[in-house]
């Protein structure tokens, strides 16, 4: 009963004749909110609704892919990528999916059983690889570590690598890449975590709209995998985030100069932009404009948890803090 009266809800709210905006910026407290656990906002209060529906919402197709609608491409040998965000306008992107300004791409990447990856290194970017299924093995450095689902690797630039996938069926991954400043010098060593042991944030102060495991954004359970202390050159946080069944993220737009990636990882869900509803599947991800307008939430209507594989880069000033290092320059 309750999951229809939700998906009743929504689907009024589909058809409703306004759109959503912020008439201001959010506070800076709400910036530091959002990156520390707490509630973005103090409370719903705060976001305000225009009387017009804004029709360049509905171009809200153009920010969320999907990766089986792209073309393959060979990376490091034999890893087969199949394109789902790429640079482009995150604006007013000319193609679908081609919306990142700082990232170089989000894709899909999968290595045949028994296959492995030539002995390269990536010069002048940097790859996570977050895995998705399969069996496999990455060596770098003078080190071997296992992959297998869930298992997420952090390759700096210019470290030599090989990556093999050794189980009967083939190494699924995401791939994020970023590019590297040149007056960065990268880490000597691959950052290997497995997301079951990684760090998952707690409410930094209570907040009566933030439902119980949950960190912020109301229901996002937050696993942190990599930031600047491990090397990032460009992003600034990459982690996991999972919402329970029958919740859903707080809806909020956000600031220029903000990139945020969804990926989901497991389940379907429905991701919430601007006006409009679009059901998300795994191999699906989407980035909000960052117009201080549009807003975004993932609703999990479903009766199982899903999760999304997430990063970002934030405004200059805002308080983005996971890990306490910075980047070594």
């Amino acid at each position: 009963m309750l999951r229809s009266f939700l998906l009743g809800g929504l689907g009024l709210l589909g058809g409703l004749s306004f759109a959503v905006a912020q008439t201001s910026a959010p506070q800076n407290s709400g910036a530091q909110n959002a990156i520390n656990g707490i509630n973005s906002y103090q409370g719903p209060g705060q976001v305000r609704y225009s009387p017009d529906r804004d029709r360049n919402q509905r171009r809200i197709d153009l920010f969320l892919s999907d990766w089986q609608g792209s073309m393959p491409r060979s990376e490091h040998g034999s890893l087969v990528l199949r394109d789902i965000l790429t640079r482009g306008d995150n604006f007013a992107p000319r193609e679908k999916g081609a919306v990142l300004h700082y990232a170089n791409f989000l894709a899909y990447g999968r290595l045949a059983p028994g296959s492995s990856t030539v002995a390269s290194s990536l010069q002048k970017q940097q790859e996570v690889y977050y895995m998705l299924g399969g069996e496999g093995e990455i060596s770098a450095g003078g080190a071997t570590a296992a992959l297998r689902r869930d298992v997420a690797v952090f390759m700096p630039a210019g470290l030599q690598f090989v990556m093999r996938s050794t189980g009967d069926q083939a190494l699924t991954m995401y791939v994020i890449n970023e590019p590297v400043p040149p007056n960065l010098h990268p880490r000597t060593e691959m950052v290997v975590k497995d997301e079951a042991s990684a760090h998952q944030r707690t409410p930094s102060g209570g907040d009566p709209y933030i439902v119980g495991g949950a960190s912020g954004h109301w229901a996002h359970i937050v696993k942190e995998l990599f930031s600047p202390a491990d090397g990032l050159a460009t992003e600034q946080s990459v982690i996991t985030v999972t919402i329970n069944p029958l919740t859903l993220g707080e809806p909020h737009p956000h600031r220029p100069g903000q990139e945020e990636v969804w990926a989901a990882i497991d389940g379907d869900s429905l991701a919430f932009l601007g006006t409009e509803l679009r059901i998300q599947h795994p191999g699906m991800a989407y980035m909000l404009p960052p117009d201080a307008s549009t807003i975004h939430s993932n609703i999990n209507f479903g009766d199982k948890p899903v999760k999304f594989l997430y990063f970002a880069r934030f405004p200059e000033g805002d308080n983005w803090r996971h890990g306490a290092t910075p980047a070594r320059q």
